[in-house]
């Protein structure tokens, strides 16, 4: 039978533990036990992440173990050497330079990397947290995902950090997270367009629920609004960051009698998609449409003719997710409410155009 990890708490004494600037009275596991009205071995089993103990127990139990101090002790050699990445999608160019940038990190740290993906969901089901605590990672780095309360916990009580990238939502201020300036990559895309003479500007949004392509719109409006340009609603049309969509809202936008000169696409799949609406409809990009998109992969600068796009540092945020969530690792204490966000660029190339006549 497998010993219990050692915890800072014995059972047959009582303990202070301090916590982050105060001091806690630590219970016995036995008193635990009886207070959450389970046996001392489920308790230990809960302390040492084993999965064959039912989830509202295991809740009540943890919660328990929080409100009385329990710590595990940093036990680096119990830990696999490997880095969980999930993914709430994992099927385009985009996910590839988030692999990449988080390889390159683990490989370093000479560890390998597990993939998840939560099959659209924003939240991956409880099954992959007990899978997690199970082969205890150095760490988690979730893309265009979150944990809820649960899960955290959990993840938490095993001493095993985690990391978003690019949330959906607001992580909440005690989840360390790496973003990038998406509004202000929003507002120089349709600022670039305003320059060029563009007056009816269209957008293709991602979805609704994710805080990155709100903030993207967001930057569009604000972009539309400093230059006294009015905001049309009619033409900001709801995509989900895939090229299919981007084809079918592009054929929308421009089968419109008053169609826009010019669209910020929301992601550069979207703009490839918008590309095949163009040349379906006839249009020539730029001389009778210009495109921006949002990503700056790989393929923009190969398709014809080249993408003009916002550079989003994908692999340089990937890098410095899984960094930060070995760091985590290392000293729990530090940087829990770390939120840092990388500078988003304009790349022009040739997919936008003056207005002809417009002077800009």
């Amino acid at each position: 039978m497998t010993s219990p990890e050692p915890v800072e708490s014995r059972t047959q004494t009582r303990t202070q533990t301090r916590t982050r600037g105060r001091t806690a009275q630590t219970a016995t596991l036995a008193e635990i036990a009886r207070e959450a009205g389970v046996s001392a071995p489920t308790v230990s089993k809960v302390l040492n992440g084993r999965t064959d103990v039912a989830a509202a127990t295991r809740s009540r139990v943890e919660e328990l173990l929080r409100a009385h101090g329990y710590r595990r002790r940093r036990a680096e050699a119990t830990r696999s050497p490997l880095l969980d990445l999930v993914f709430h999608e994992l099927e385009s160019a985009w996910a590839m330079e988030v692999i990449r940038g988080v390889e390159n990190v683990a490989r370093d740290a000479g560890l390998s990397v597990v993939l998840s993906e939560s099959a659209g969901r924003l939240t991956p089901g409880r099954s992959w947290a007990d899978q997690v605590a199970a082969r205890r990672p150095h760490g988690v780095v979730l893309v265009l995902s979150g944990l809820d309360a649960s899960q955290r916990a959990l993840l938490t009580s095993r001493s095993i950090p985690f990391v978003v990238m690019d949330p959906a939502g607001d992580p909440g201020a005690d989840v360390p997270s790496i973003g990038a300036t998406n509004w202000q990559g929003g507002l120089a895309a349709t600022r670039h367009l305003v320059d060029l003479g563009h007056r009816r500007i269209g957008a293709i949004s991602g979805p609704s629920q994710m805080m990155c392509s709100r903030a993207r719109v967001d930057g569009y409006r604000a972009a539309l609004e400093t230059a006294g340009l009015p905001v049309d609603p009619s033409l900001i049309v709801a995509g989900d960051f895939h090229h299919e969509t981007g084809y079918r809202r592009g054929l929308e936008l421009l089968r419109r009698p008053d169609r826009p000169t010019a669209v910020f696409a929301g992601n550069d799949l979207q703009a490839l998609g918008l590309y095949e609406a163009a040349r379906e409809l006839g249009l020539r990009i730029p001389e009778d449409l210009s495109v921006v998109g949002f990503d700056d992969l790989p393929v923009a600068r190969w398709v014809g003719p080249p993408l003009t796009t916002v550079r989003q540092p994908l692999t340089e945020m990937a890098e410095a997710a899984a960094r930060l969530v070995l760091d985590l690792g290392r000293d729990e204490e530090a940087g829990a409410a770390t939120r840092v966000e990388l500078a988003t660029s304009l790349v022009v190339r040739s997919s936008t155009a003056a207005v002809p006549g417009a002077g800009g």
